[in-house]
């Protein structure tokens, strides 16, 4: 299946169209400014997908997993022949790919090597509040922190990344985001496909300058290595939210990917700082649903769902099944976002490159039920109102749940363990809502007493849009201690639309 670079890069920069500019524009369907590239930009799909390295553990004793991470600036090389300063989990864009086993806990020890105070967030982790990723609880420079996950969770792609206060989005953009697996024994007797076939799709957008590095409007004056008493995270002018003209995939632009005809699954991540997504495959396959949705952020849906296009908000993860055996050889299947225009309504390449036998099941004779979810009884419920808005920070423009900017010490809410709740969040623009420590369940989006057609499934993030309430059933358990609640595109959170609430 090796394939020489020389014939990788004729068979995917064939049928390329006219090269990148980094002319787009924002649209409704996102909050944020568009930021231009300074720099020329490759021509699409003339770039291989990098695979994404996978950590492998330090130690496997006493019935645990343990991983050393070091977090610390590294040189590379993002757009051809140019390097670019990035902060990095281990030296690589995006950090490396954690694998756990769901009942077996893991130690992840991350040593800060670089010049800023971070905090790690494991983004849909079931953790307890220690290793949760506070935003006031540090790693300073040339200290180390043990974070504790138990694993008392099913399978799913969760992310880690920077959740240091103020400085989410600037360090995220910069390079601190990487991808964490959790497998167990259920997913593994599905009829999935595996191996080479299974593809993690981490998907950012972002600008450079004309030296090449990442383009990132901080309130700092680029100072992101120093800690500012008054920093409000990105400038001003960009509060609504940053949106880049390059779009990378495991941090290469445009990338492209050799695939045997055959069924293939497709990890997917929004990683995108105020970037949503609507994906589709260019040409449609001649038959069938052109994604069939497997799983969603909290693992295994209870049945296939069927999709022409998926919606991603920022945060979110789609597990999805799409079947190149539909396709002749030879046949160039552009992954498109319907979101974005001229380079950026697309996202990578897919060559059909050889016929291949194919041990996984199609997506009709997948197995009617592939998990068993609870559905969370609200009989008799307490619904919270979350409100997600604009408003004033510290005397300038900002964002704020319930008219409050984000306070550390406060406690917006106290909610018991293992109570079922009924959050309900409110907004104004597209704000994709995130809550720590356990998945929730959509049960109905305004007027309707139903999920959308993408927020079937364990959710730890929702794609809320403009003027929309959407209502949750939300169950917290094991953990007490202080979590958040907060919006996902990373400009908002940094001026403060966050608010902390205790478990008890």
């Amino acid at each position: 299946m090796t394939t020489s670079r020389r014939r990788f890069l004729g068979l995917a920069a064939a049928g390329v169209g006219a090269a990148a500019t980094g002319c787009s524009t924002s649209t409704p369907t996102s909050t944020g400014q568009l930021l231009p590239s300074s720099i020329a930009l490759p021509r699409p799909f003339t770039v291989p997908l990098p695979p994404m390295p996978v950590l492998q553990p330090t130690s496997t004793t006493r019935g645990r997993d343990v991983f050393d991470l070091v977090q610390r600036p590294a040189k590379l090389e993002v757009l051809p022949g140019v390097r670019t300063d990035l902060l990095t989990y281990g030296g690589t864009f995006p950090g490396p790919l954690l694998e756990t086993r769901s009942g077996r806990p893991a130690v992840v020890r991350h040593r800060n090597a670089l010049d800023v105070p971070v905090s790690v967030h494991l983004h849909g982790g079931h953790t307890p509040s220690t290793s949760d990723g506070y935003p006031t609880d540090l790693v300073h420079p040339g200290e180390s922190r043990n974070y504790a996950y138990p694993m008392r969770q099913r399978a799913a792609m969760l992310w880690y990344h920077d959740h240091r206060m103020d400085f989410t989005g600037e360090h995220v953009y910069r390079g601190l985001l990487g991808v964490h697996l959790v497998r167990d024994d259920e997913e593994d007797a599905l009829p999935l496909p595996r191996g080479d076939r299974e593809v993690v799709l981490a998907i950012v957008d972002r600008s450079f300058d004309e030296h090449g590095q990442f383009h990132y409007p901080s309130s700092s004056a680029g100072e992101h290595a120093r800690h500012h008493a008054d920093s409000l995270g990105v400038d001003d002018a960009h509060i609504e939210g940053v949106l880049g003209d390059v779009m990378l995939v495991n941090g290469a632009p445009w990338p492209a990917l050799e695939v045997d005809a055959a069924r293939y699954r497709l990890r997917l991540l929004n990683g995108c700082s105020s970037r949503r997504l609507d994906l589709v495959l260019d040409p449609p396959p001649p038959a069938g649903a052109m994604f069939t949705q497997v799983g969603s952020d909290g693992g295994l849906l209870t049945t296939p769902i069927a999709h022409e296009h998926l919606v991603m908000a920022q945060a979110e993860r789609f597990d999805v099944l799409a079947d190149f055996s539909k396709y002749p050889v030879g046949t160039h299947v552009t992954l498109r976002n319907r979101f974005g225009s001229g380079p950026m309504g697309a996202v990578m390449r897919f060559v059909v490159a050889r016929r291949a036998g194919d041990d996984s099941a199609p997506a009709d004779r997948l197995p009617d039920r592939l998990s068993e979810i609870e559905p969370l009884d609200t009989t008799g419920a307490r619904v919270r109102e979350w409100s997600f808005t604009r408003g004033e920070v510290h005397g300038r423009s900002g964002w704020v749940i319930n008219g409050e900017p984000f306070d550390p010490e406060v406690m917006a809410a106290t909610v018991p363990l293992g109570k079922t709740e009924i959050w309900r969040f409110r907004t104004d623009l597209h704000h994709p809502v995130h809550v720590h420590l356990d998945p929730f369940q959509v049960i109905g989006r305004g007027t309707s007493r139903s999920p959308g057609p993408f927020d079937h499934g364990w959710k730890d993030t929702v794609d809320v849009r403009p003027a929309e309430h959407v209502d949750v059933a939300v169950r917290f358990t094991d953990y007490t201690g202080r979590y958040l609640i907060h919006c996902h595109n990373l400009e908002h959170e940094d001026r403060m639309m966050m608010a902390a609430f205790a478990t008890g």
